[in-house]
Parts: structure tokens; sequence; C-alpha cells
């Protein structure tokens, strides 16, 4: 067997390895997407179809480990090859996360259902969610196109979400102190916001990855980390 045959092979499961890489990342936004409309929408029947769905996610995931493993084992593959193994994996597993979110998110769809709604707070959300649904789509094509520029602005932007929990945060635990009937659907409230924002985080670790595949090292400057809840008070005021 040839050396270009050798390589040949390589690149060709490589390829369908990545392809199964965009569809579990395409079925992972469309299941973060549901979920949040579930919220909003107050629609028990599609958040319980997006927690079927999530075992799609999960098989995905098992199917690029045990060919990604197979990769390792049959091609030995060395430098930047290796790491595009090893990037994959790690995407997959950031990917999957995600999915577990999209899931805790839906389940709170039926709870949400049974509550007058709050304020603004569900709207807040989705536009939350819109960055984080943009953010993938960009580092999945960044990942593809080896772009590090690219998966660079991604990992920046996360800081944009990171602000827009805070501010929700801040509003959730408002509405509660106003009126103790709010504390259960705020309280799912923030636990929705906690699972969007730490999607983003899984979307900048992809972005990371990206760094490391193409340039052989993780990037040298932090990113700003913008989440403040846990350190965030709200003072109670007190009426005349």
């Amino acid at each position: 067997m040839t050396k270009t045959h050798i390589v040949h092979a390589f690149d060709k499961d490589l390829e369908k390895v990545k392809a199964l890489l965009l569809e579990m990342g395409g079925l992972v936004e469309n299941q973060l997407s549901l979920s949040v409309r579930a919220v909003v929408s107050r629609d028990a029947v599609l958040g319980e179809k997006v927690r079927k769905t999530d075992r799609r996610i999960n098989e995905l995931e098992q199917k690029i480990n045990e060919k990604s493993v197979r990769l390792l084992a049959l091609r030995q593959p060395m430098a930047q090859d290796l790491r595009i193994i090893v990037a994959v994996m790690k995407a997959a597993s950031n990917l999957e996360r995600i999915g577990d979110y999209a899931k805790n998110v839906a389940k709170r769809s039926s709870v949400l259902a049974r509550f007058p709604p709050v304020g603004s707070a569900a709207n807040t959300l989705a536009r939350m969610n819109d960055l984080v649904l943009q953010m993938i789509v960009d580092v999945l094509d960044a990942f593809i196109g080896n772009d590090v520029p690219a998966a660079e602005d991604v990992r920046l932007r996360d800081e944009d979400v990171d602000l827009m929990h805070n501010s929700l945060f801040r509003e959730l635990l408002t509405y509660m102190m106003e009126d103790p009937r709010n504390i259960s659907p705020c309280m799912h409230l923030l636990f929705i916001a906690k699972n969007i924002e730490r999607s983003g985080d899984h979307i900048v670790q992809i972005a990371e990855q990206i760094h490391y595949l193409v340039e052989g090292k993780f990037p040298e400057q932090r990113r700003p980390k913008g989440d403040r809840t846990s350190t965030m008070v709200v003072e109670m005021t007190r009426e005349n």
C-alpha cells in the first residue's frame, strides 16, 4: 500500500468524522432553539419533544468517538493530524453538554406553563439564546475552515452572553423580592438562564480547540469573563 493511498484513506475517514460533527452541531443548535421556544411559547408538548430527541445527540457523540479512536489506532497520526482528531472528540463532548443544557431547559417548560409570565424575562432569555445560537453556527464554520480569527471572534462574543445573564439575574432577583409568588417561576428562569450561559462557555472551549488545532497551542490571552452572578447582591429597600 503506497503512502499516498494511506494519506488519502485517512483524509477520507477524517472527513466522515467531521461530517458527523457538523450533523451533531446542527442538531444541538436546533435543540437549543426549540427548548427556549418551548419556554417562551409555554409549549410543554414541544419541550417533551426536545427531551426525547436528546438521545440522538448522545448517539452521534458515541459514533464520533468510536470512529476517532479507530483512526488513532489504525492510522497513528502525528502532529496536526493528531490534533484534528483530538479537537473533534473534544468538540463533540462540548456539543453533547450543550445538548444536555437544551434538555434541561425543555424540562422546565411544563412547569413554567403553570405560572403567569414574569415581566419580559422570557423574551430576554430568547435574545440571550439567539446570541448563543449564532455562536454555535460561527464556531462550527471556523472549525471546518481552520479559521483562528473567526474562532477568536466567537470566544470574545461570549462576554455579551455573560452581561445579558447578569442583567437577567438581577431582574429576576428583584421580582422575587417584590412578590413571593414569583419565587418558583423565577427560580426556574434563573436555571434556564444559567444553562444558556454555560452553553456559551462550551462554545468558547470549541473555539479554543480551533486555536490549538491550527497553532499547536491554546490562546495566551485570557478571554473577558463577564459573569458576575456568583457574587451579585441585590439590596432590599425599606419603605417608610
